[in-house]
């Protein structure tokens, strides 16, 4: 087998019960969603469809009003601060923002018969890769919205395809996280190089050489590489949490109410 299989891999697996975050600030509004990029600016997605960017100390950056213009976002990329991703999946339309929230572009992913494009994010040189379900294939795509690089029908690769919620690009590795089968990992090029079987996380994401994910109260990380699984005991702040993320220095969780941001 060329992935992990879990009656073969034997984690490290330690639970621990550290210092408790510190809360920072917290952005009271009702919101639909949010991200954050690593220089600590937030992005909300408000409830009357308006994208706001803010700063870490919660001073208002900029406003782009103009979100609905392709039904609604699934889902939003800020791993480069100088470009935000707005991808809409019912219209296969992904949507570049420049960091005031002006339009850069626009990519109609049809145009280049990428008809079931299941989860996508940007790439490490800026491009953005794309998973096209339809025909199990690993896809890169430029500025210009022409395809640049396509893997293998991974059919031929793999005897259980992914269906992932979330695509992510960390340091030249690609990441799919299909939440009832595990994380798929792919290389620079798209080759397909092994399967970790974390299923059942919310929030999965990655941060430098770490893998996160949540389930109930607990925050479990796991440090490629080295086969260690820590749980961590978050208690009460994730109690209600509609949507966790990290990035190297903060923690931030979405109530239904507001926003609240931690230090890490």
């Amino acid at each position: 087998m060329r992935y992990l299989l879990a009656c073969l891999l034997l984690f490290i697996s330690v639970r621990v019960k550290a210092q408790q975050p510190v809360l920072l600030n917290e952005i009271v509004m009702p919101l639909a969603d949010f991200t954050a990029d690593n220089l600590g600016n937030i992005y909300l997605l408000t409830k009357d469809n308006r994208l706001k960017k803010f700063t870490e100390k919660g001073d208002s950056v900029s406003v782009y009003n103009d979100v609905r213009r392709f039904g609604k976002v699934y889902s939003m990329d800020a791993s480069n601060p100088l470009k935000l991703l707005l991808y809409y999946k019912d219209f296969s339309t992904v949507v570049e923002l420049d960091r005031l929230l002006n339009i850069r572009n626009t990519i109609d992913l049809k145009k280049i018969d990428i008809f079931q494009p299941r989860a996508l994010g940007l790439s490490n040189d800026n491009r953005i890769w794309v998973y096209d379900e339809l025909n199990a294939q690993l896809k890169k795509v430029d500025e210009n919205g022409a395809l640049v690089l396509a893997t293998t029908d991974l059919r031929q690769t793999l005897d259980s395809l992914p269906s992932p919620s979330l695509l992510t690009d960390q340091e030249a590795v690609v990441y799919l996280y299909d939440s009832t089968k595990g994380v798929y990992l792919f290389d620079y090029f798209g080759t397909f190089r092994n399967r970790i079987p974390f299923r059942g996380w919310n929030d999965f994401q990655v941060v430098g050489k770490y893998l996160f994910g949540r389930k109930g109260s607990v925050l479990y990380r796991y440090e490629t590489g080295s086969l260690s699984l820590t749980e961590q005991e978050m208690g009460d702040i994730f109690s209600g949490a509609l949507k966790v993320k990290l990035t190297p220095l903060r923690l931030y969780i979405l109530y239904s109410d507001k926003l609240s941001i931690y230090s890490l």
